[in-house]
């Protein structure tokens, strides 16, 4: 018996070439970078990429947001979602942009969930043993089985019409309902008004000037494919607490534990642009400080909280003294007029420093890079052309405290506490309140600044 052989062709394999396109990323002042990225790219990795490329340190707190001003809102585009898939739902008249920022607040609720869910807005649907806590709130979410519902009054705005009614709603993981009649959570009284899977969840800009809404305080619902307003559903808070809860669990929802493997692994990316090849952030950590002596023979932790603020005023004093003379660019003494011009405007390279911007632009880029506390910025004031202003984040809100200069022997000095701690310069100020809380109602963690791409 003869065998022969029996030549078998293969059909060729064919890569497969992913398409590149070209996309426009802005910044905060407007300058924008154009970026040749492949089709599957993530937000994540457009971020990574404008890191590496601009030698940003990266925090983990650069986030990518679609910014759609026909309708006057902007969402955040989480770490996972591909890029071109979001341009792919834009319309080709509208003038959408992507913004590269800064958003310190973008997984704050795994941090400290005891902000984000206030208790009078969250109830359970299966009977609970005890008190639940926030974390375990955090938990449900995140679990399949189990879910806390959100609830409370929001303004919404009537289908085709301009005016907006007060409804009581109920968040659950199948959808946003709303109840017909006033708070009952009765099956047959509930009728569905959203869900999320179809759908993303954006924070509104400019609600009461563009919408009529009655509050600042909006978010909606759009659909995923392109849609002008009239495909908007439309929600309006009492509060920034409120419409952060209600925000905040959408997004738990909707995205569960993809969320939180964003949280926990930031950077899992493309080849080239690890995080390991950028410098790690250096900053500094609250828990990481602790007030010391340094008085005797051996440096000793002062756990008195009492002796520790004692301290903190101390030095702040010291500092006052030690920089009453200042060295000239050449390495001499300048004199005392000199000195204080130079430091009167020393600050003015600082990245936290925003000359001339007003009290509701500040609101406006500290509420852009999140309402976490120790979100600063120092500006000129608008009522005292001679003073300036710390306008910085705690409590979900923006505070702002006046920075007055004081005469002293022909030096002038900034104090924030009526001249008990006094400054040579601002740089003095700030560094001093990013160790020690004093005046205020927190210390001073991540300034706000505008950068260009």
């Amino acid at each position: 018996m003869s065998l022969s052989a029996r030549r078998v062709t293969l059909p060729a394999i064919t890569p497969i070439v992913l398409q590149k396109r070209v996309i426009k990323v802005y910044s905060e002042d407007e300058t924008s970078r154009a970026l040749d990225v492949p089709s599957d790219i993530t937000a994540r990795d457009v971020c990574q990429l404008l890191i590496v490329k601009n030698h940003y340190i990266d925090d983990h707190s650069w986030t990518l947001f679609e910014h759609l001003p026909h309708i006057g809102v902007e969402r955040i585009i989480e770490e996972h979602e591909l890029v071109i898939e979001v341009l792919s739902n834009w319309g080709m008249e509208e003038e959408n942009k992507l913004y590269f920022r800064k958003n310190y607040a973008k997984y704050e609720f795994f941090k400290n969930p005891m902000y984000f869910f206030p208790e009078h807005m969250v109830s359970f649907a299966t009977e609970t043993n005890g008190e639940i806590s926030p974390t375990q709130i955090l938990q449900m979410f995140l679990s399949s089985s189990t879910y806390p519902e959100i609830h409370g009054f929001l303004h919404a705005k009537e289908q085709g019409k301009k005016s907006w009614k007060k409804i009581y709603f109920l968040l659950r993981r199948s959808g946003l309902y709303f109840s017909t009649k006033g708070t009952s959570k009765e099956p047959r009284h509930l009728q569905f008004f959203s869900e999320f899977g179809n759908s993303d969840i954006y924070v509104s800009l400019a609600g009461k000037k563009k919408h009529g809404a009655p509050t600042n305080y909006g978010f909606c619902f759009k659909p995923n494919k392109a849609g002008g307003p009239r495909d908007l559903k439309m929600l309006c808070a009492e509060e920034e607490q409120s419409r952060t809860c209600w925000v905040t669990a959408i997004r738990l929802l909707k995205y569960g534990m993809q969320l939180y493997q964003n949280y926990m692994h930031p950077y899992q990316g493309r080849s080239g642009c690890s995080s390991q090849s950028v410098s790690p952030m250096r900053s500094i950590s609250e828990n990481s400080l602790v007030a010391m002596d340094f008085s005797g023979q051996k440096g000793r932790v002062i756990e008195n909280p009492t002796e520790a603020l004692s301290v903190a005023v101390e030095e702040g004093l010291a500092w006052r003294k030690k920089g009453c003379l200042r060295l000239g660019t050449h390495g001499s003494p300048t004199a005392p007029s000199q000195s204080s011009a130079t430091n009167m405007a020393i600050h003015q390279s600082q990245p936290w420093f925003h000359h001339k911007i007003s009290r509701d632009e500040a609101q406006r880029l500290i509420s852009q890079q999140g309402l976490v506390d120790g979100v600063f910025l120092v500006r000129d004031s608008q009522s005292n052309p001679k003073t300036f202003v710390l306008s910085m984040s705690h409590g979900q809100k923006i505070k702002h405290f006046q920075i007055i200069p004081v005469e002293d022997d022909g030096e002038m000095f900034h104090t924030l506490d009526d001249g008990h701690t006094r400054f040579t310069d601002l740089i003095q100020l700030v560094e001093f309140y990013q160790l020690n809380k004093g005046v205020l109602p927190c210390k001073l963690k991540h300034y706000c600044a505008r950068i260009a791409l």
